[in-house]
């Protein structure tokens, strides 16, 4: 019975929606740790000038929510998952792009494309990426027989 649900889930979630999964929980925790155990605010005054990093998580928190949510989505509707996740990672990266820009954090260049990189980067390729990309091989044509 819990493989079957499993298997369910695998195939509810499908591609993408392993991928807004898995990003949806790194997000929330990613969040719950600047509440938790604030960081060092180094290079993020641009965001600490509006609010503490603690209130700052809740945005991460809050796309991570939405991103978990759109996991369970079918291909079409999942969108605001992609827009969710992006949210958070844009702000760090100009933050830190502002930082480098006013002398403040030079670190910030290196920390601020790792975000736009590995964290936007890859979200929109995923957002692009169809859920079904291989078409079906018929049984004859995998086992060498012609069609």
């Amino acid at each position: 019975m819990p493989r079957q649900a499993v298997r369910r889930l695998r195939r509810r979630l499908g591609r993408r929606g392993h991928f807004l999964l898995i990003l949806g929980i790194g997000k929330t925790c990613w969040g719950a740790g600047f509440l938790i155990d604030p960081p060092n605010p180094a290079g993020l005054t641009l965001l600490t000038h509006f609010c503490g990093l603690r209130h700052w998580a809740w945005l991460w928190i809050a796309a991570g929510a939405i991103t978990t949510f759109s996991a369970f989505l079918r291909v079409g509707r999942d969108w605001a998952g992609f827009v969710a996740a992006l949210i958070p990672p844009t702000v760090w990266a100009i933050a830190y792009t502002a930082a480098v820009v006013t002398g403040e954090y030079s670190r910030g260049i290196y920390v601020g494309l790792w975000y736009l990189t590995s964290h936007v980067g890859v979200i929109m390729w995923a957002s692009q990426v169809p859920e079904h990309s291989v078409p079906h091989v018929p049984r004859a044509a995998q086992k060498g027989r012609p069609g």
